[in-house]
């Protein structure tokens, strides 16, 4: 499971406020928490900081990179601000992210090959975010086409079938849950990732609905997920289903965790 860690960004408060007055003791704490944790990647977001933004993607990339040897994906819509970012990065990085969305997709695009990035493809065009499985699969194909036509891997794709909340639509678990099954189905080599906190914004008791969400995905075929690796129960799921899906030999990963004491019940 390719987990990105979601914590250094701008929309949490104690991360903003960190960021602020560039607190690089704080960053860099949570930086190395989501690593030791079993981050994959750390995600980087200062969108916040509208005016600022290139500035401060520039200083977590450095901070970050100087506590944790950890890959990083640098989270934002604005190519300015992550070419500043990517021109400090050690380790081939996601950029996070591009959609079929024309302006977003042309300025995107060169970054991505002139880096050789890894690269998180939402299923969003110019009409906005699409209600069915067909459409989101239909713009999956166009993004997967396109990007491998421009010399992108098909394994530095991250197809995210952009998972909404299920308290305002009945049908957005069912609908993600099907995307993901089926772009696995047509593209065996694609990583399939999500923003996995999605799915539970606006109602209660959200890590529940967290873990029942990541255990039902990983089970129709997404082997990557933003989330939270602080979380010690999530985390013991992804091990657990892991294993369950026959991702992990003879469970030894299961156990070294197990022996690690980081499955928390």
């Amino acid at each position: 499971m390719i987990v990105i860690g979601e914590k250094i960004n701008s929309t949490n408060k104690s991360a903003r406020a960190a960021m602020q007055v560039y607190d690089a003791a704080f960053i860099q704490d949570l930086a190395r928490k989501q690593f030791d944790a079993g981050a994959s990647f750390i995600d980087l977001n200062a969108g916040m900081f509208v005016e600022d933004e290139p500035e401060k993607l520039e200083w977590l990339v450095k901070t970050v990179q100087d506590a944790a040897d950890a890959p990083l994906s640098i989270d934002s819509p604005n190519a300015a601000a992550i070419k500043r970012a990517l021109k400090l990065v050690k380790k081939k990085p996601l950029i996070n992210s591009i959609t079929l969305e024309k302006e977003r997709y042309e300025s995107i695009l060169p970054l991505v090959l002139e880096y050789g990035t890894g690269i998180i493809a939402l299923c969003m065009d110019d009409t906005g975010m699409p209600e069915t499985a067909e459409e989101r699969v239909a713009i999956a194909d166009r993004l997967i086409a396109g990007l491998t036509a421009k010399g992108v891997d098909i394994t530095d794709i991250y197809i995210d079938p952009m998972v909404r909340p299920i308290g305002t639509g009945t049908h957005y678990g069912r609908v993600a849950l099907e995307t993901i099954r089926r772009v696995r189905a047509e593209y065996p080599e694609v990583h399939i990732t999500c923003g996995l906190s999605n799915i539970s914004f606006g109602i209660p008791a959200r890590k529940v609905m967290n873990q029942a969400f990541l255990i039902a995905a990983m089970s129709s075929g997404m082997d990557g997920a933003i989330l939270d690796p602080l979380d010690g129960r999530l985390m013991a799921s992804v091990y657990a289903t892991e294993a369950l899906l026959g991702h992990d030999d003879f469970c030894m990963n299961y156990l070294m965790k197990f022996r690690e004491g980081l499955l928390e019940v």
